[in-house]
């Protein structure tokens, strides 16, 4: 954990609390836009502040945070949850995309994708062209 009045860069801040594996992952993410303080885009050289609201976004989930304290050692994730916490808001965002997500899971329409046997045998009946 950081004493007080310690700077730490939001780059390093992101790879110590264990959101991206490498700096330079968390770096090409802030300068992409996807790391918000406050809802502004920042550079990765910007100063974390206890108190400030974060909003990550990857591929595999959203997540908006409060920074609860400062770190620049990358430590294990026990330690490094309590260097944030979670707003309400954000985890109910997660189990709402998690339900959605599992209830779309197996759902195809028919017919959509690739044509089934008969499908195919009908397409050759037709056309006289073997498509294998």
């Amino acid at each position: 954990m950081a004493l007080d009045g310690e700077k730490v860069r939001l780059d390093k801040w992101l790879w110590a609390a264990r959101f991206f594996k490498t700096r330079s992952l968390a770096t090409d993410a802030i300068e992409g836009g996807k790391v918000l303080v406050d809802n502004d885009r920042v550079k990765p050289s910007k100063e974390v502040k206890i108190g400030a609201t974060l909003f990550i976004r990857r591929k595999d989930f959203e997540i908006e945070l409060v920074v609860l304290a400062l770190s620049s050692v990358r430590r294990g994730a026990p330690e490094a949850q309590l260097l944030y916490q979670e707003t309400e808001k954000s985890i109910q965002r997660r189990e709402d995309a998690k339900v959605t997500k599992l209830a779309e899971h197996g759902k195809r329409e028919r017919g959509t994708g690739r044509p089934t046997k008969r499908q195919l045998r009908d397409i050759r009946k037709f056309t006289g062209i073997d498509y294998l």
